[in-house]
């Protein structure tokens, strides 16, 4: 059989090879009827848009190089699930590479992206000790778009979190519920997201003239075990401690394991010396599954995909448009915990 061509497809729907070619690339001011009469000619026929010759023709690419350096991470997945879904939307297809936050693994990412005839490039970074972009990164003449959770510094194109706000306004929302002693569990004290979200937890409690007490903010390991530990020990010393923000998914848990370990019950209680608040500032995949259901500040990675898709789109149709940097802020979400 003779391979069908956009001459047959033009042909069949009695319009411009033209023609087909604008709606095939979703260009110009063509009609609602053009477009049924073209698509429905290309469904008769069988015929397959060959979009990599196009692009080759044309010199343009609907290709994304997407960079991301922890499948291990819920919020990087979720981003990533987001950005390729609104992507796809607007005609790209993503090309996924894991450097390992190896630097030369990054490097031949880049360089293979650049072989392939990437558009451009979206970094999904999980650093969390530096402000630092990776040199590759910096180096590459690619529009690269640089999703970061702990704030980068620098002229390049950011997507990133409001930390100090999400520390700031779930301090201020157990204040304003009547918590006065509020613990913060977890994390590396070189951490940026801990230190930030730290700032905005000080801040809400000055605001409310309520003391900051360095020994109420524990660091721990990233394990469930090591949260389980430390917030026991925390509330064995200090039982007046009637909440606590927990930093990571691991310390949640952690902290609802040690916390019933103790005899305390995460949530109300009929007696109200054995209840404890906790709540955090992670979407964990199962968050719905913790018993009681988790108070938490939404990562927002939804909005963080769709915000990095529409910027790195700009950046590719107007590579000379002025550098960006948005601020994702936080969402509240009550539930029964805290």
């Amino acid at each position: 059989m003779k391979k069908v061509n956009i001459t047959d497809v033009a042909k069949l729907a009695k319009v411009s090879v033209s023609t087909v070619s604008l709606v095939l690339r979703q260009k110009g001011q063509i009609s609602e009827a053009t477009t049924e009469k073209v698509h429905a000619a290309i469904s008769e026929l069988g015929y397959v848009h060959n979009v990599a010759a196009a692009n080759l023709r044309s010199n343009t690419s609907n290709l994304i190089g997407l960079i991301i350096d922890d499948f291990n991470d819920t919020f990087s997945i979720k981003v990533m699930t987001s950005l390729v879904r609104n992507l796809e939307l607007q005609g790209y297809m993503v090309f996924l590479c894991q450097p390992m936050n190896d630097e030369l693994k990054l490097r031949h990412c880049l360089k293979s992206f650049l072989q392939q005839g990437v558009a451009g490039v979206v970094y999904i970074s999980n650093e969390t000790l530096s402000r630092n972009v990776p040199a590759p990164v910096s180096e590459s003449h690619l529009p690269i778009v640089i999703v970061s959770r702990s704030g980068i510094e620098g002229e390049h194109d950011i997507i990133e979190y409001d930390n100090r706000e999400a520390g700031n306004s779930l301090t201020r929302y157990l204040i304003e519920h009547g918590h006065r002693n509020i613990a913060y569990l977890g994390g590396n004290k070189k951490c940026l997201i801990r230190q930030a979200r730290l700032h905005g937890y000080h801040y809400a409690l000055e605001q409310y003239g309520l003391p900051f007490r360095e020994e109420w903010v524990p660091e721990c390991e990233e394990s469930t075990f090591a949260a389980s530990a430390a917030i026991c020990e925390l509330l064995k010393r200090y039982n007046n401690i009637t909440a606590i923000l927990c930093h990571s998914p691991s310390a949640i848990i952690g902290c609802i394991n040690g916390a019933h370990r103790l005899g305390r019950t995460v949530g109300k209680d009929i007696f109200v010396s054995q209840q404890i608040s906790v709540a955090g500032f992670e979407d964990m995949m199962h968050i719905n599954l913790t018993s009681p259901s988790l108070t938490f500040v939404s990562l927002s990675s939804e909005e963080t995909g769709y915000e990095a898709a529409s910027l790195i789109i700009k950046k590719i149709k107007d590579p000379a448009q002025a550098v960006q940097r948005i601020i994702i802020s936080s969402q509240l979400i009550l539930r029964e915990s805290a």
